[in-house]
Order: C-alpha cells, then structure tokens, then sequence
C-alpha cells in the first residue's frame, strides 16, 4: 500500500517541525518521516554530558509564533539540550504535529518520476509514499562520523559517539575514559566527564579556539524584558548590524588601525561579556590574516594564562586563523587540564596506532580505557542526504551529481532533481548564521513557493543546471573574501576521508535573506516552472557573478 499525500518531509527537528506546522497551515497534506523515536533532531541525538547551544536561548527559537514566544520561558542564556529537547517537543504538541510524523521510520530511498512528476519515498520500516513535493529537513548536523580506526570492533569497553548519545545516563564514575577529538562536542562533554571519571585521556589532532561561553540563569526581569521586546530583537538579529541572524553585533572599527591600548580592551570586554562577539569585535578580523592573528594571539595568551603546565599548553595552542573552524563556547573546557585527573596526548607526536580490546595503543604507549568517547563530529551539510538512495530526473543518483561536491541554486533547489527542497543546504549561510532563523527563512520560503505553484497549476520546478552554476560560483568567491576556506575545516568536509573539499556554507545572512526575496519576487528566476500543459523557462539572471564579489556587510577586505 502507498501512502498519497501532497509534501513529504524528511526529518523532525527545528525544520521538519516548522515545515509541518507551515505546509499544514496552507491546506497541504503533509507526511513527516523521523529515523528517531521523537522529535527533536540533533537535540533528540546529542544528549551528551555538557550538550548545549551556542546561541542564546531567546534567539534559539522560533518567530512564528508571538504566543509560543509569550508563553515558554527559558532557565538560561544558553540552553542545554535537555530544555531544548523539552521546548521542541511542547511545539510538536501545541500545534499537534506528531499526528503527521511517522517516528522510528529511517528514509532508505526516494525516487522522483519523471512521467508523474511524483516523488516516491521508501523507509527502512517497510512504509511507501508518494506525494509532488520533497522537502529534505534533514539538518547540517545529523550524521554522525565515526573515525575508522584499526582493532575498534575489538575493544571490550563502552563505545560513544557524542552524536549518538544512549538516552539513559552514562556511569562514568571510577572508570578509565577516553575522549577522541576537541572539536565542539568534546570541548563540551570533557570538563562533564571529568567531574567523574577517575581518569579522562584526551586524544588531540588539531587543537582549536575557545571563548568563554558566560553561561548564566535567565532572571525573571531580563526575560520580561524580552518578551516585551521580541520583535524588535528578532529585527535586530535579521538586520545587516549581524552577520548572524542573531544579536551578536559587528565592531565599526579596524583592528589594524586602532591603537593597541584600544584594541586590547575590546578584546577584554568581548572576552569578558564571552559568546560569538568576540570574533566579530572589529570589521577586519575574519578578512585580514595580520588582523586575525591580534584576536588569535588574543586568545593565545588566555589560554597560557589558565593552563598551568607549559607543554600541556603548548600543545592546545591553535595556529589556524581564528574563526576559520567553527569557534567553540566553553565553561571551564582549559581549566579541566589543571585536573590531576585529566591527561591530554598529542596524536601529531604520538598517533594512534590501533584500538586494543583494552584501550588505545599510540606510537609510544598502551592506555587502559573503560570506555571510549568519539567527539569527532558529523558528515556536515551533506552526509545524512547522501546516506540516502536519492534520485531525480532519469534516475540520476545524488550522489553521482554531488561526486565533485554539492551543487545547489540558494541552497534550496538541485539540477534534475525537481520539486527537492532542501532547508538550510550546502549554499545557504545555514551553519554561519542563527540555524532558526536560517531554518524559518527556508520553510517560509518554501511554502511561498509551493502555494505559487498551487496557484499557477505548476507542477514541477526545477533549480536549472546554469543557475546553480553561478551560485556556486558565487558562494565560492564570497568566502574567498574571507579566512574562512583557509583551514581544514567540516566547512569544508576536511574531516570526511574522500570528502570531496568544497566550501560549503555560504557567509552573510541578510544578503541572502535579500537575494532570495529577489529571486521569488522576479518568478523564481533560476528555476524551470512546468505548467500541467506549459512548460517555461525563466533564465537565470547574470547578476549572480557580477556580484559575487560584493564584500560582507561590515566586512572589509
């Protein structure tokens, strides 16, 4: 038996949610399909020790709703995954959306038809459905990536991965753990383990930069105050005064010509305040090398002031331009070295050889381990769509049009693939920005989309081939404009072995949020419309490479 509906969504987290409430709100008959047994996305799978957001509560959320706004209330500046789990699944039953995901339900395959213009989704759980339109709400951060290390099926401890987290606590207490990877998750989760384990190892590659989050409870007046104030703060977080899609204000002035007392105290009270407005303190720091290195410097010497032995310092020292890997937010990550507990190894000295059935076997040493902790991230941006069977026009596989690296038009739409949409896809600012508010702009921009093909009797649309040819291009030489490409990042799928490295978030939100708007306000120029008996082109417009190297908004280069 098929299931008919009109828009099938692929994925329950902050995306799949907003797109079921958004379709639905339309009169589209929509069908949700979750790998998960709830919802929550990346908030349902990382439940490791420290999880959290590094975006503000009150901004990580949704707009849509002034009531939903009034009436949550969130305990902390930065959420912890815990409550955020909690505040998605309260959206789920206030708008009653669970009633349209079929949960425990993993997307093997989807097949788009060329003679129906129907697409045709199958899940590991036996389920066939067909509707006109797929909407991919899978996350940029949804598929996790374990390291394929020598002898790993053979040790006889606990094997974790951060991404993957088992939904019943971990007992580290009195045992030997091991922690492979400081990106985010293991900046996160060491100082938590650490509180407990009798002994924690970190395994280091590439040590990375870390401000201080200042996490602290919200009181009541300052969440008064919000609530009061919200549109007006959700205005200044879309504005051009952000490069962020959140309150996260950019400096006036260059680093480079401010004096050096000056520069200096900015640093301090963006140190001191902590979060992501550190990195955007002046115009030049993401743009200039000689000006990034005075913020990593910066940071540098922090890092030394805290950490009290001079090699285990040494070796946490970062040497990539600042901001060029996603910057992490801590609470006390430098201070758990001063553990007598905590041990960090330097895998650039000491690399790992193999797993033992006991623990880790590095080039100069044997570590007993009881359980073993990979923190090593995700097949960002494209690794969950591509874990799926995806084929479009003539069945061309996704993977086979993906095989140099992603290419889409805004992000949203993919050549021969018709009536795919992707939320907040390779070419989008997606990770670069406020994910809400990047996930918010998408769905919207969607179901504006699809209530204009309902309205026009279209009945395919089709990003064309030259349109995501320019804004690939274009994404391109914007982050050329910055430092961003200059390290081996997840950006830029460095961390997947046979990765195809291609920058794949595109830097500057409200520019987007504009080229969009032009883009559906000139016909949804860029993509192939097919009327029932009409089928039109509409050309993609030249503007894209001429424009592609307008500088950021508050950026110089």
């Amino acid at each position: 038996m098929i299931e008919e509906t009109d828009v099938i969504v692929v994925g329950a987290g902050f995306a799949g949610l907003y797109a079921i409430h958004r379709l639905r709100r339309s009169g589209w008959r929509v069908r949700c399909f979750e790998a998960g047994s709830g919802v929550g996305g990346t908030w349902y799978w990382n439940r490791y020790p420290g999880a959290r957001c590094d975006v503000e509560s009150i901004e990580y959320s949704y707009s849509f709703d002034e009531s939903l706004e009034q009436d949550w209330t969130w305990s902390e500046l930065y959420a912890g995954q815990p409550e955020i789990l909690r505040y998605l699944e309260h959206v789920a039953d206030r708008f009653d959306l669970r009633r349209d995901i079929r949960f425990d339900s993993r997307v093997e395959s989807a097949t788009y038809d060329d003679g129906t213009n129907l697409w045709t989704v199958r899940t590991r759980d036996g389920v066939t459905a067909r509707g006109r339109f797929l909407v991919m709400a899978t996350g940029a951060l949804s598929s996790a990536n374990v390291p394929d290390l020598p002898g790993l099926g053979d040790f006889t401890g606990r094997v974790l991965h951060t991404g993957r987290w088992p939904h019943e606590p971990v007992d580290f207490r009195g045992a030997r753990v091991g922690v492979v990877g400081t990106g985010s998750s293991g900046i996160q989760a060491i100082p938590r383990i650490a509180e407990h384990a009798e002994q924690v190892v970190v395994f280091q590659r590439t040590p990375g930069y870390s401000v201080p989050a200042r996490n602290r409870p919200l009181p009541r007046e300052e969440l008064d105050e919000v609530k009061a104030n919200y549109a007006r703060l959700r205005a200044e977080g879309r504005s051009r005064a952000t490069a962020f899609g959140a309150r996260t204000p950019l400096g006036t002035a260059e680093s480079l010509s401010t004096p050096a007392a000056a520069r200096e105290r900015e640093f301090e009270e963006r140190w001191r305040t902590g979060g992501f407005g550190f990195i955007s303190a002046f115009t030049d720091l993401v743009v200039e090398r000689a000006a990034n290195d005075l913020a990593a410097d910066f940071v540098r010497r922090k890092i030394r002031n805290v950490v009290r032995d001079p090699a285990v310092a040494d070796a946490l020292m970062p040497t990539a331009a600042i901001g060029c890997k996603r910057l992490c937010l801590d609470s006390g990550y430098f201070e758990t070295y001063n553990r007598a507990n905590v041990r960090l190894v330097d895998l650039n000295r000491s690399p790992i050889q193999r797993i033992t059935p006991t623990g880790i076997r590095t080039a100069t040493e044997s570590l007993p381990l009881d359980h073993l902790v990979f923190a090593t991230g995700f097949d960002a941006m494209t690794g969950a769509l591509l874990a799926m069977d995806v084929r479009g026009q003539d069945g061309l596989p996704l993977r086979e049009a993906w095989r140099d690296g992603p290419r889409t038009y805004l992000g949203l739409g993919v050549p021969r693939f018709p009536n795919m949409f992707i939320v907040a896809g390779p070419g989008s600012p997606s990770v670069l920005t406020n994910m809400v508010m990047a996930i918010e702009h998408h769905v919207e921009w969607i179901g504006d989309c699809l209530d204009h093909a309902r309205r026009s009797g279209i009945v395919r649309i089709e990003a064309t081939t030259s349109a995501a040819a320019g804004w690939v291009r274009h994404v391109n030489n914007v982050a050329a404009s910055t430092l961003l490409p200059t390290c081996n990042s997840w950006y830029l799928g460095a961390n997947i072995p046979g990765k195809p490295r291609v920058f794949m978030p595109l830097p500057g939100f409200p520019q987007y949020v504009e080229r969009c708007a032009t883009v559906a306000a000139n016909g949804y120029f860029g993509f192939n419309l097919t009327h029932r008996r009409i089928r039109s082109h509409v050309p993609s417009p030249t503007a894209f490479t001429a424009q592609a190297s307008r500088p950021l908004a508050g950026l110089r280069r």
